[in-house]
């Protein structure tokens, strides 16, 4: 996961849930957005 930009890592969990993957699949990127301390929305707003 530290090889995503936390760019990357919003938009492909934006992605995931958008698609309906694996709930796993996102409840791991949703962990990893946590202990980045992200805010996904201010990174999506472009903030």
């Amino acid at each position: 996961m530290e090889l995503l930009s936390d760019e990357l890592l919003i938009e492909t969990y934006f992605s995931a849930v958008q698609f309906n993957l694996d709930m796993e699949f996102i409840k791991l990127l949703a962990s990893e957005i946590k202990r980045r301390q992200l805010n996904p929305e201010m990174i999506r707003l472009g903030a």
